[in-house]
């Protein structure tokens, strides 16, 4: 996620799931120029001397892809479906029985962004993971309250869009 998503965006909440994961994300760049380094071969057809955001999550999957079936021993497709992006719905109140919490905004500009961000953190404890967002260490939970100094999300554009846990 590093090497392929933060030239282009900042990450404000991620959560890896057993059968899949959230990124929220501000984009601040489409695409970049590509320097030599980057790993990419020079002939193959994502060899642009640019790249933007959807061929750089293109590679990042493979790569991630290629990883796990090395390190199972597999073959075959990881994801069963296609990566698709969401739109989740925008709601005036969250009850506790939904994520842990109570979201009430009067600012809708800044609501839609709050819910996103609950909605990732507390994925882990909707599918009854952990009791806890704490628990899961597999993702930025930690990271934004304080328990774990990640190195992937950026808490100032946090703090910019007011996002709290």
């Amino acid at each position: 996620m590093k090497k392929y998503l933060l030239p282009y965006c900042d990450i404000l909440a991620w959560c890896l799931m057993p059968n899949h994961f959230h990124w929220m994300v501000y984009v601040h760049s489409t695409g970049v120029d590509r320097t030599a380094t980057d790993g990419v071969i020079p002939n193959h057809p994502v060899s642009k001397k640019t790249r933007n955001l959807n061929d750089s999550i293109g590679i990042l999957l493979r790569s991630y892809s290629r990883a796990i079936a090395n390190q199972e021993r597999r073959t075959g497709a990881l994801f069963r479906e296609a990566t698709k992006a969401e739109c989740l719905s925008l709601c005036d109140e969250i009850t506790p029985s939904f994520i842990g919490s109570y979201i009430k905004i009067s600012n809708p500009e800044k609501e839609y962004p709050q819910i996103c961000f609950h909605y990732i953190h507390y994925n882990p404890v909707r599918a009854k993971l952990v009791k806890n967002p704490e628990d899961w260490k597999f993702s930025s939970y930690q990271d934004v309250a304080g328990i774990r100094n990640g190195q992937l999300i950026n808490l100032q554009r946090i703090s910019e869009f007011e996002l709290t846990i």
